[in-house]
């Protein structure tokens, strides 16, 4: 089997615990205003890879990830799942431990669809779930998809037992908002296996690549978020939090 691949990048720091060989799967159904990486929107395009490949690259460096591993961010890697659930159990067999980087866009109740994301999840260590936006009409605004399934698969995998990390990205004008700030914190609060929050500070980084690619940037004129608003931001997450659990 072979998977379509943007990129691989060796020395990950900001994409899972310890340092991490990432690679970027091609492909993405959600189209975020914010999106840096608009190069990774198209599937079934890229370089085609196959799990030895990727594996090969791992482990010319593998002493160096003795503390980290594996990431796969996108794009969304859950588009091509039965690649992914070779990959990961490849790297479970190897002792190597899996991140998954995904927004959750592509789950549904299908019990077939079920039987494979629980194979997969049998191999995962750490899933980093980012939630774009808490309330649904501001999600189809923000993503152009709507969000009720990436709720339930933070729901489904948490009452497996998975590890998640929670990424938000605050952006002025839209998710700089206290009431949606404080309702994230709520939901977050109905996760039990929740091991991190990340509050992201906006940036304007992928600008030039949709000038590359002959594409309107979304958000031209919203400057990025000051990186102590994002401090101000994850404390009303916290809040929202802290009030849920203890209302309950």
């Amino acid at each position: 089997m072979k998977g379509y691949i943007h990129s691989l990048e060796s020395c990950g720091t900001v994409d899972g615990p310890g340092i991490r060989f990432v690679v970027f799967f091609q492909g993405c159904p959600m189209r975020c205003l914010y999106c840096h990486n608009p190069d990774t929107w198209k599937p079934n395009t890229g370089t085609q890879m196959t799990v030895d490949e990727i594996l090969k690259e791992f482990n010319t460096k593998k002493e160096f990830y003795k503390n980290g591993g594996i990431t796969c961010t996108g794009g969304e890697p859950m588009l091509q799942l039965d690649f992914l659930i070779e990959l990961f159990e490849r790297c479970r067999e190897e002792n190597i431990h899996t991140c998954l980087d995904t927004s959750g866009i592509t789950f549904h109740e299908n019990p077939e669809y079920l039987k494979k994301l629980d194979r997969l999840l049998a191999s995962t260590n750490l899933i980093m779930l980012d939630i774009k936006h808490i309330d649904p009409e501001e999600h189809k605004k923000l993503t152009a998809q709507p969000n009720d399934m990436i709720l339930k698969f933070a729901k489904y995998v948490d009452d497996k037992g998975i590890d998640l990390w929670i990424r938000h990205v605050v952006v002025p004008t839209i998710t700089q908002n206290d009431e949606y700030l404080y309702r994230l914190g709520q939901f977050i609060a109905t996760l039990k296996h929740v091991k991190a929050l990340d509050v992201l500070p906006y940036h304007t980084m992928g600008v030039a690549k949709y000038k590359n690619l002959g594409i309107d940037y979304p958000l031209e004129g919203i400057p990025p978020l000051d990186k102590k608003d994002a401090v101000t931001a994850r404390e009303v997450v916290l809040k929202g939090m802290k009030d849920a659990l203890n209302h309950k």
